[in-house]
């Protein structure tokens, strides 16, 4: 029954954002849209509800608990970034709005961009886990099974930093007037 909930709640997610998107740049409708995109966290609190549900139905705690708290954890850490970067190609797509940036390698904003990614990786992390010990100590019966995912994606944080912040050498040179750099775009998400 989780699986199935979970299997819904992602599926969910990316039709409420499809959907905001429609109805904000096809349909025009930017408070439907908006309406659309704030109920995408919901799907997540779905989803934590449904593997607390389980568990204190007497759930033993299991894999199915701690891909809940994964999908919830990187909800967190990438939900909004995901978000924006939806409405920005839309908005180009759809809007007539300018093209999203794609920063080059080597450049200082490209080497900021990675690190903020592992810091949001690092945020997701927190959270998936914290919601796996929680989930553990919610069922009485310790969270070991529940963590064993963890390790794993531990390896990939670790992997992930190293990666991150492989790029650009040093933060401190200057960037190059010719270089392009990520253009803040003030829309209304």
């Amino acid at each position: 029954m989780l699986l199935a909930v979970i299997a819904a709640c992602e599926i969910g997610f990316w039709v409420l954002l499809a959907a905001g998107m429609i109805a904000r740049y096809g349909f025009r409708l930017p408070r439907l849209g908006m309406a659309l995109l704030m109920a995408v966290p919901l799907v997540d609190v779905v989803m934590l509800v449904a593997s607390v549900i389980d568990i204190r139905l007497g759930g033993e705690p299991s894999f199915k608990h701690s891909l809940a708290a994964i999908f919830i954890g990187v909800s967190v850490g990438f939900g909004h970034q995901t978000l924006k970067w939806a409405d920005g190609w839309a908005a180009y797509r759809f809007a007539g709005g300018p093209r999203p940036v794609k920063l080059r390698k080597g450049t200082r904003a490209k080497a900021l961009q990675e690190r903020h990614g592992w810091y949001r990786h690092v945020l997701a992390y927190g959270v998936g886990v914290g919601v796996m010990v929680a989930l553990g100590l919610l069922s009485g019966q310790g969270y070991d099974a529940l963590l064993g995912p963890a390790w794993t994606w531990t390896i990939v944080l670790v992997i992930d930093g190293f990666v991150s912040f492989s790029y650009g050498g040093s933060l401190e040179e200057d960037v190059d007037e010719d270089e392009p750099c990520m253009v803040e775009q003030k829309q209304n998400v």
